[in-house]
């Protein structure tokens, strides 16, 4: 996250990025930092994987241009209510979103093809409707129907920017779901 700000923020030169994706950044280091620490030892299914490492890769990918699409889509969404000369212009932001949706969709799209062939090799099928993958694929199409209102409905403003924040709150879910309803990714 903080590598896709960095690069965005260098890239589009919108400094003030960071004013909502830092705080993104930081609840989750919080939320690691609760996290236990012991080494304990790997399933079968997670042991030496190089699909099992792309995948999670492309995931980390995805989840970072995802969070700067959220950032750009609430500062977006707060425009008209912030008075600042260095908060920057709303077609701006609306840009900015749709630029990281761009890396966004095809990385969540690498990321769940990658899971089911490393399913397929770990529990031999490729798709078990575990809570994580739905969620995941419920995501994708959320991203999907974005970039679909967006150049095909031409749908700018508000409207993508709510479909954006809607995006991300199923990233979220879809990152700690498993903590709630176990299935095949109770260990992540």
């Amino acid at each position: 996250m903080i590598l896709a700000l960095v690069y965005f923020e260098y890239r589009y030169r919108v400094r003030t990025l960071a004013v909502v994706v830092l705080p993104v950044i930081l609840a989750m280091l919080v939320y690691a930092s609760t996290l236990s620490y012991e080494a304990s030892p790997l399933m079968p299914a997670l042991q030496n994987s190089p699909l099992l490492t792309l995948h999670v890769f492309t995931a980390a990918l995805a989840y970072g241009a995802a969070v700067i699409a959220f950032g750009a889509a609430v500062m977006y969404l707060l425009s008209p209510y912030v008075k600042w000369s260095g908060w920057p212009k709303p077609e701006t932001l609306d840009d900015l979103g749709y630029r990281a949706v761009i890396v966004t969709f095809p990385m969540l799209t690498i990321m769940i093809i990658l899971g089911s062939v490393w399913a397929n090799v770990a529990w031999g099928r490729y798709w078990s409707w575990d809570p994580k993958e739905t969620a995941a694929l419920v995501t994708w199409l959320i991203y999907g129907a974005y970039l679909h209102a967006r150049v095909v409905g031409g749908w700018r403003g508000k409207r993508s920017a709510w479909l954006l924040v809607l995006g991300f709150a199923a990233i979220i879910f879809t990152y700690f779901g498993n903590l709630f309803f176990g299935g095949m990714h109770s260990y992540a």
